[in-house]
């Protein structure tokens, strides 16, 4: 093992003096100029401003045919301008079919079966982060933070925009402040920039800049913006109050609550943002999708709060941040005396308040800061004797604190260092992780190398130390592509008090070849295939794991018919160090083989259908797994449409941990049946206003039917006499009935009712009809929110106290959000 590090480390380091040749990417420009008056944003092009306008033109197909110039029949020529405020597009988009213009109308940041025309700015021109701004045929925004062709949707940025369909051409007009854009302070600006559009009907993508689909990332052939320069910025202040009220009802209890608070967005300078929460209320985030977890690690949740979500790219470098633990669960859990029991134990801990600061300096640093606080927690306990309560403190005042410094360089690199630390007053645990992480890209664009060290620092009775280390090399261009990888965790690598861990003591060896078409063949517009070899060892002691062989593919029919198919298998078995559940144990597993199949009907249709079966058959007489999706959805008119999903697992002799009594661990075959159920169905007043139901069960069942003490070389041995007390019945169920109103930039109006249920059963086999009227036979949550939110600008603010106005007028809006 020593000797193929050695071999890999001197590998990397020979490859990045080769990582340093230059092969300059030619870039497209345009400069604008500067206007004393803002046009009105109406998607009508007939202010003045837009005369002498310069004009970015001469589109080329990106997808699905790369590299051949946009046909007359859809010439597209955008105009940008700019003054102090921000920068304005006016996009004319000519169609040689207007009136089948692919125009559904969906919530903002989403987008359906739609032409849209968007835009990508980067203020640091560094090619690695832009930020997006989409806008679809019927009016809808959709905005992103995309690093190096990753997006974030999470971001909402407040920009105006509107949307006119003429006979011959639909035109777009766009208006973004400089207070939703980052750049850096100075005199003369370079910024970043790419366009595009889609095309629905034939599935094309045009952009601006000619992008090369034969390597590098999108966002390397960016465009130039110049002429922008001696801008007088406006201050960069912005509050978010809002209001809620919500009425509860819970096994025959209501509760009436009204809550108030803001958030705040304040611009240190061009280049640096401190987000704020001021008492916060995330009483309206979506109910997670609760599963019954039988597995070795806690389910990994996404973060449904919005203050968590947005803006966080800098502090998910490396994944040493999973928010969720940030008013998750308490760390604590007091041990129960004689004759008590706990009569209330919070599931989450209550959050103060939150800011975070990130923003990046001229030369490529970029500097993220987050801070939070969560209050004292308490759990009440029983005595079942005298019957009298006391409480326990389960989490104390607790402070979370993340700092990242990132380094961009060479227009495709970066170098990141980040620290996170979590302090509990008193005696609890507290906890500090850091993180090195370097990511290379040559200038050909054609190799990649990546290199992470981390460390882990527990202190809780003792000090407990662990580290991580990733090491890759990678060849990104052409049809052929290959990657190699070695990562591995120490067993005391524990960065679960503000990040997540899951698996730890092993060491990873990883393989991939891809091949790829480049261009359309034949009677196909792509072509993916992957072969991959994974291989894992426990690191301490040492113990092989699993070897695993994968092939996949994918491929997309000129008719944009979508199939895939593809196979694995463990040809050696596996050796599970993680579901004993005890260090340095191992359950021994027989060798599988895995295939399955995918497709995905034309996403311009009405109706669409994707479904996929995926088969385990485990060299065990009787012992597979069977998964099946079928995921149907049809598009009603361009208002409403209804979305289906029905989910279908079957494990058949399975083998899990059960207990552990005595020092021997309990395994026990069980056979697993899951069915999940969901609808969604969307009705779409018009851009800013929308009604949403969505409803899911799920339902699992889990029947034992032997048990085995697990053996020191990973066998089973039969446990006669042993007492079955574990089957399981699950079942969840969800209601979310919601009504959006965006009735002004940045504000919103939601008003949300919900229903939930959910059983848990120590049986199974349990007749299906029967299921359900134990189902609805336990306590509902009956909950119906209003929550409004008002977003007020510090510049448009200080106007309604005087009587001067800013200087150039800000821009004039057609009767969408009202006037601003």
């Amino acid at each position: 093992m020593k000797s193929i590090l050695i071999i890999i480390i001197t590998f990397f380091i020979f490859q990045l003096n080769y990582a340093q040749e230059n092969d300059t990417i030619p870039r497209k420009s345009i400069n604008i100029i500067r206007i004393a008056n803002a046009p009105k944003i109406d998607g009508v092009l007939d202010d003045e401003v837009w005369i002498h306008a310069p004009i970015a033109t001469n589109f080329v197909e990106r997808t699905p045919t790369n590299g051949i110039a946009i046909p007359d029949s859809l010439q597209t020529n955008v105009k940008i301008v700019y003054d102090d405020l921000g920068i304005y597009f006016g996009a004319t988009l000519n169609d040689p079919d207007i009136a089948n213009i692919p125009k559904e109308l969906t919530e903002r940041d989403n987008i359906g079966n739609d032409d849209f025309f968007f835009i990508l700015l980067n203020g640091y021109n560094d090619r690695q982060q832009s930020l997006q701004f989409i806008i679809t045929a019927a009016g809808v925004q959709y905005d992103a933070k995309m690093t190096n062709d990753n997006e974030d949707s999470s971001w909402n940025g407040v920009w105006y925009s509107a949307v006119q369909i003429n006979e011959k051409d639909w035109v777009v007009e766009i208006f973004i402040p400089y207070s939703e854009l980052r750049f850096p302070k100075k005199n003369i600006q370079e910024w970043g920039l790419n366009m595009e559009r889609e095309y629905r009907r034939s599935g094309a993508r045009y952009s601006w800049s000619p992008v090369d689909n034969s390597k590098g990332s999108f966002s390397i052939y960016d465009g130039e913006i110049y002429g922008i320069q001696n801008i007088n910025t406006p201050t960069r202040l912005s509050f978010q109050p809002y209001i809620s009220t919500y009425l509860n009802n819970y096994d025959g209890t209501t509760e009436v609550s009204v809550n108030g608070g803001m958030d705040l967005k304040y611009g240190i300078n061009d280049a640096f943002t401190l987000d704020m929460i001021l008492i916060p209320d995330f009483g309206q985030t979506k109910f997670d999708d609760a599963v019954l977890n039988l597995s070795a690690f806690e389910v990994q949740y996404n973060e449904q709060r919005p203050f968590f979500t947005e803006g966080t790219e800098l502090f998910s470098k490396g994944n040493l941040f999973y928010s969720r633990r940030v008013g998750g669960n308490p760390s604590g859990r007091p041990e129960l005396l004689e004759n008590e029991e706990f009569t209330s134990f919070p599931t989450t801990v209550d959050l103060l308040n939150a800011l975070k600061i990130s923003g990046r300096t001229d030369n490529g640093l970029g500097i993220g800061f987050f801070n939070a606080v969560t209050k004292k927690t308490y759990a009440t306990i029983k005595n079942t004797e005298n019957n009298t309560f006391r409480k326990q403190l389960v989490e104390p005042l607790t402070n979370y604190n993340i700092l990242v410094l990132d380094q961009r360089f060479g227009e495709n690199s970066s170098v990141s260092i980040v620290n996170t630390n979590t302090t509990r007053d008193g005696n609890f645990r507290d906890a500090n992780a850091t993180g090195l992480y370097l990511d290379l890209t040559n200038k050909k664009n054609t190799m990649n190398y990546w290199a992470n060290a981390e460390g882990s620092w527990v202190m809780d009775e003792g000090t407990k130390f662990g580290t991580e280390g990733v090491l890759g090399i990678a060849k990104i261009n052409g049809k052929n592509r290959l990657n190699v990888q070695m990562d591995y965790r120490s067993k005391d690598y524990d960065i679960n008090d503000l990040g997540y861990s899951g698996f730890t003591n092993y060491i990873n060896y990883s393989g991939y070849y891809g091949y790829r078409y480049l261009q359309p063949k034949g009677f196909l517009n792509t072509m993916y295939l992957n072969f991959n070899v994974f291989h894992q060892r426990r690191l301490e002691p040492d113990l092989f794991s699993n070897l695993i062989l994968n092939f996949n593919s994918s491929f997309t029919t000129k008719e944009f018919f979508n199939f895939g198919f593809g196979f694995e298998t463990t040809p050696l078995g596996t050796q599970d160090i993680y579901e004993p559940r005890v260090a340095g144990r191992y359950l021994e597993l027989p060798s599988y083989y895995d295939q399955w199949i995918y497709f995905s009907t034309d996403y311009r249709k009405k109706l669409r259908l994707s479904a996929s079966a995926d088969w385990y058959k485990y060299d065990e007489k009787g012992r597979g797994i069977l998964n099946i999706d079928v995921n149907p959805s049809f598009q009603v008119s361009d208002k409403f449409k209804v979305l289906l999903s029905t989910t279908i697992s079957l494990s058949d002799k399975e083998q899990g941990f059960v207990d552990l009594l005595d020092d021997e661990i309990v395994i026990g075959s069980r056979n697993r049946n899951t069915i999940i159920n969901s609808l969604e169905s969307r009705y779409i007043f018009n851009n800013k206003m929308a009604l949403n139901l969505a409803f899911r069960h799920y339902y699992t069942e889990v029947q034992y039917d032997r048990f085995f003490n697990l053996q020191p070389n990973g066998t089973l041995h039969l446990r006669n006499g042993f007492e079955n007390t574990f089957d399981t019945t699950y079942n969840s169920w969800n209601i979310d009935l919601r009504y959006s109103w965006w009735f002004a930039p940045g504000s919103q109006l939601t008003l949300l009712y919900r229903n939930a249920i959910d059983s848990y059963i120590e049986n199974s086999k349990i007749n299906f009809s029967n299921n359900f009227n134990i189902l609805f036979d336990q306590p509902q949550i009956n909950s119906l929110s209003l929550r409004v939110s008002y977003f007020l600008d510090y510049n448009r603010m200080k106007n309604w106290f005087k009587n001067d106005r800013i200087s150039p007028d800000p821009p004039r809006m057609a009767n969408t959000y009202g006037k601003i």
